[in-house]
């Protein structure tokens, strides 16, 4: 499997990223171990989490995901093979989302508790704060980069003016840079990334991971009917995706799989593979089947046809 240059973070990664936010939510310890297991075993190679994954769920307060992930490197004893990307800055009870110094650097040292490290291959500002000076967030990044308890760092959700003026500030102030980027983007979700933003991360070689890269799950297909909805806990947020837009959708993704002997959700993934500036779409599996399908979608190659009958029907 050929990997690919994860921006200018020194790091080259498989085509598809495991999303962490599973693990320690619905899917268990032992489970998310085995899963672990078999996304490296079959040659995968970056792993992404938070520390506030899973605090939505019941009894939980974050730091859920990032504690397996913590044990499976434990019971390994090594991580040298696979890359750990986890991400500082989402509200996690204060009310608010929150980039100052002091906050990264006591944010920084839980993350690296939990997930039993001593340092943190991708650090990653979960939401843009603009209460806080990027100057000062840099800042927290520049001094943990030089303590060595962070390699690189990256943005999430971040809008091209803010990405831009935070790659300016980095520059000007001689602060390390944001060198990924993990934006919403999907089949579905396709506005918020392309035109100034794909072009700002083309244009500073700024890797891309994808989130919701199977728009939570709408595009495995599984959900065509409000009669779906009980087909798992997300169902019931899948009502918006349920128009006219996203059924032409669907029935474009039926179509390239039927084509390619795949699932729509290998296609699904396989697209935004081929996305420019893409590095690696993030996508998670609770069952040894599902991941068995997504990473599945690293050995599709589209062809001109299928590409053009995907971008019209989600246009």
């Amino acid at each position: 499997m050929q990997r690919r240059k994860f921006g200018d973070t020194g790091f080259n990664v498989a085509p598809l990223a495991f999303g962490g936010n599973v693990f320690g939510w619905t899917a268990d310890e032992a489970t998310s171990f085995s899963l672990l297991d078999a996304f490296v075993d079959a040659g995968f190679n970056l792993v992404d989490t938070a520390d506030s994954y899973s605090r939505w769920a019941t009894g939980h307060q974050g730091g859920e995901s990032e504690t397996v992930i913590g044990r499976w490197i434990a019971r390994r004893g090594r991580h040298d093979d696979v890359i750990i990307a986890t991400k500082v800055g989402s509200d996690m009870g204060q009310g608010h989302k929150v980039l100052r110094k002091d906050y990264i650097l006591q944010a920084a040292e839980a993350s690296l508790k939990r997930l039993k490290v001593d340092c943190i291959d991708l650090y990653q500002s979960h939401w843009d704060d603009e209460n806080t000076p990027l100057e000062e967030t840099l800042g927290a990044y520049d001094q943990l980069l030089r303590q060595g308890k962070v390699k690189a760092i990256g943005a999430s959700n971040y809008s091209a003016a803010r990405l831009s003026q935070a790659l300016e500030v980095s520059k000007a102030k001689r602060l390390p840079r944001y060198a990924t980027l993990q934006p919403h983007y999907n089949l579905y979700e396709r506005a918020s990334f392309e035109g100034e933003l794909q072009a700002l991360c083309l244009r500073e070689k700024v890797g891309v991971i994808t989130y919701f890269s199977l728009a939570a799950g709408f595009l495995t297909g599984k959900y065509r009917s409000e009669a779906d909805f009980g087909k798992s806990a997300r169902g019931p947020g899948m009502k918006k995706f349920l128009n006219a837009r996203g059924m032409k959708i669907l029935d474009a993704l039926d179509d390239v799989a039927k084509r390619f002997d795949a699932t729509p959700a290998q296609i699904a993934l396989a697209w935004l593979m081929a996305r420019p500036g893409v590095t690696a779409p993030i996508a998670s599996a609770t069952k040894p089947d599902q991941l068995r399908e997504i990473l599945g979608a690293a050995e599709i190659k589209l062809d001109a046809e299928a590409t053009q009958a995907l971008d019209q029907a989600s246009a």
